[in-house]
C-alpha cells in the first residue's frame, strides 16, 4: 500500500446502496454471461442484415458491370425477367441460373456473398410456402414419394407438385439473382437516376429513395431503444410479457417519431430546392458497350424462350 492511500474497503463497509444485487446462479450457468432474448437476438441480426445491404455497393472500378450505364442494365433486367417468368422448363432456369453466376463472376462480384443471399432468401420464403404443393392433397398425380395413407389410398408427394415446385422456385431464384447482380453493380443514387430517366414516376422513384434510406434511420432508433431499456433494467427483465410491452411502446414511439422525421425531412429538401426529381453528380451517357449489353439481353431472352418451347 502506497503513503497516503486509503485503505481498502471491504464489502461490509460499502454502503447497501452501492453494492450491486447478484441473482443466484442456477446449475449449468456461467459467471458473467447473460442469456440474450428473442428480442434481442431478432433486433441484433435484422440490424446486422440491413446494414451489410446499405454497404454492400461496390467500387466501380473493379469489373465491367460496374461501369455500364444504369439505364442499359435495367432495360436488360427488364427484358430479362420477363423471359424468366415466361419459362415452363426447370432445366431451362437451372441453365439460366449458371449463366448468371457466370456473368456475376466476370463482373468483378464476390461470389460468396452473391450465390448466399440468393440461397438464404429462396429457401426461407418461398421454399416453405410452395411446399404443401407437393403434396398429392393439393397436387394429384403421380406420388414417388408416399408418406401415408388414407381410406386405403396412398398419399404423398407427386412428380406434377415437385416439378411446379421447382419451377417456382427457380424462377424466383433467377430472378432474385438478376436483381440483385443489378443492385450489387450500381450504386443507389444512379440507380434512382436511371429510374427516372426511364419514365418511372417520379412519385415512386421519391417513395423508394425515403424507404430505402430512412429505414435505416429507423432500425437505428429501434435498436437505440433496446440499448436505452437494458441501461435502465436494474434486475433481469421477463422476456415474456416484458418483450410484448416493450414492442407495444416502441411501435407507438416510432409511429410519433417517423410522422415528426417526415415533416422536417420534406422541409428540409424544399428549403434546398426540392421539385420531385432526382439528380445524380456523375452524367451517364450511352456508349457501344451499353447498346450491346441491351441487344444482347434481348436476343438472351429470346433464346431463352425458343429453347423454352423446345424443351417442353
Amino acid at each position: 500500500m502506497t503513503r497516503g492511500a486509503a485503505p481498502p474497503r471491504s464489502r461490509a463497509d460499502t454502503p447497501a446502496w452501492l453494492v450491486q444485487p447478484q441473482a443466484p446462479l442456477r446449475p449449468g450457468s456461467r459467471v458473467g454471461r447473460r442469456r440474450a432474448s428473442f428480442l434481442e437476438r431478432t433486433l441484433g441480426d435484422g440490424a446486422e442484415v440491413f446494414r451489410r445491404a446499405m454497404y454492400a455497393e461496390i467500387d466501380g472500378s473493379r469489373g465491367a458491370l460496374q461501369r455500364l450505364d444504369p439505364r442499359a442494365k435495367l432495360v436488360a433486367l427488364v427484358a430479362l425477367l420477363v423471359a424468366v417468368a415466361l419459362v415452363h422448363s426447370p432445366l431451362t432456369l437451372v441453365v439460366g441460373y449458371a449463366a448468371i453466376v457466370a456473368v456475376a463472376w466476370a463482373g468483378g462480384v464476390p461470389m460468396r456473398s452473391f450465390v448466399r443471399r440468393v440461397w438464404l432468401v429462396v429457401p426461407a420464403f418461398t421454399a416453405v410456402a410452395v411446399a404443401p404443393a407437393t403434396l398429392s392433397v393439393v397436387t394429384p398425380g403421380q406420388i414417388v414419394v408416399p408418406l401415408w395413407t388414407w381410406h386405403g389410398a396412398p398419399q404423398g408427394l407427386t412428380r406434377q407438385g415437385l416439378l411446379a415446385a421447382a419451377l417456382i422456385v427457380l424462377r424466383v431464384a433467377c430472378s432474385v439473382s438478376l436483381v440483385l447482380l443489378v443492385t450489387l453493380t450500381t450504386p443507389w443514387n444512379r440507380l434512382l437516376g436511371a429510374l427516372g430517366a426511364l419514365g418511372v414516376p417520379r412519385i415512386f422513384v421519391t417513395i423508394i429513395a425515403m424507404a430505402y434510406r430512412y429505414l435505416f434511420v429507423l432500425l437505428g432508433n429501434i435498436t437505440d431503444l433496446l440499448m436505452a431499456r437494458k441501461a435502465r433494467t436494474v434486475r433481469p427483465p421477463d422476456h415474456g410479457a416484458g418483450d410484448r410491452r416493450f414492442v407495444g411502446a416502441a411501435v407507438g414511439t416510432l409511429l410519433g417519431k417517423s410522422h415528426h422525421l417526415a415533416e422536417e425531412v420534406h422541409q428540409a429538401m424544399v428549403a434546398r430546392g426540392y421539385a420531385g426529381r432526382h439528380y445524380a453528380l456523375e452524367r451517364s451517357r450511352f456508349v457501344a458497350a451499353d447498346v450491346l449489353v441491351v441487344l444482347a439481353a434481348l436476343a438472351a431472352a429470346v433464346v431463352i424462350l425458343g429453347v423454352d418451347r423446345v424443351l417442353r
